[in-house]
C-alpha cells in the first residue's frame, strides 16, 4: 500500500458526512446586527471614542495623553525607563529590526509600538494580526504595549468586528482587551504575568 491509498481519520468523517448531507441548498441563516445601546439609545459613531476609551480603561488598559504630539516624546514620557523600543510603525524608529527577529528575539522588549488593525468600542478591545505585528509573539514578549489606533477604525460590536476583512485575509489575529492579568483564589490581581503589564492606546489617524 502507498502512502497515497492510506485514508485518515479526518477524510472517513468528511467522507460520511458528504455522504449523509441532506439533498438541496442550505444557506446560512441570516443573523441579525444587534445594535449596541448607549445612555439608552443605539450607540452612534460619535461616541465610539469614548465609549471604547470607558471600556478600555476598565479592562485594565489606559488612553495615551491627548496632548502628546510627538511618538517619541509620548514614549519616553510613558516609559522613561524602557531600554529596547521595537516599533512597527513608521511614525517611530525603533531599536531593532522586528522582521528580521525570530521570536526568542523579543524577550527584552521593553515597550513595543504597533498600529490596531481596527477596535471595538463595546469592549475597548483592539485587533492585531502579522500585519501588524511582524513577529506575532512581539504582542506577548514586551514589557508593555503601545498601540496606535484611527478612531475611524473603531467599530461598535463584537458582531461588527466579525464582518471585518481581517479575519478571511490575515493568517493569525487576536484581540487584545486590556493587558495581560491573573488573579489568584484571595482575588489579588496581577498584570503582565502571562504577557504584556501595560497596554496604551493613543488615537492617531493613520497618514
Amino acid at each position: 500500500m502507498s502512502a497515497d491509498d492510506v485514508v485518515s481519520p479526518r477524510d472517513t468523517i468528511l467522507a460520511r458526512i458528504r455522504a449523509n448531507r441532506p439533498a438541496g441548498e442550505h444557506p446560512r441563516p441570516d443573523v441579525p446586527r444587534f445594535p449596541v445601546l448607549h445612555a439608552g439609545r443605539p450607540l452612534e459613531p460619535d461616541d465610539y471614542v469614548g465609549v471604547f476609551e470607558t471600556n478600555l480603561k476598565a479592562m485594565g488598559g489606559k488612553p495615551a495623553p491627548e496632548d502628546a504630539d510627538d511618538l517619541a516624546a509620548l514614549v519616553r514620557r510613558l516609559f522613561p525607563k524602557a531600554g529596547v523600543v521595537a516599533s512597527r510603525v513608521p511614525e517611530l524608529a525603533g531599536d531593532i529590526d522586528v522582521a528580521a527577529c525570530r521570536p526568542q528575539d523579543l524577550a527584552g522588549v521593553d515597550v513595543a509600538v504597533v498600529r490596531a488593525a481596527f477596535a471595538i468600542a463595546e469592549t475597548g478591545s483592539i485587533l492585531l494580526s502579522e500585519a501588524e505585528l511582524g513577529v506575532n509573539a512581539l504582542a506577548y514578549l514586551a514589557q508593555h504595549l503601545l498601540v496606535l489606533l484611527d478612531p475611524a477604525d473603531i467599530v461598535a460590536s463584537t458582531q461588527d468586528a466579525y464582518h471585518r476583512p481581517e479575519f478571511k485575509e490575515r493568517r493569525y489575529a487576536a484581540f487584545h482587551t486590556g493587558p495581560s492579568a491573573t488573579a489568584d483564589i484571595e482575588g489579588v490581581l496581577i498584570h503582565g504575568a502571562q504577557g504584556v503589564r501595560s497596554l496604551t492606546v493613543a488615537m492617531r489617524p493613520r497618514a
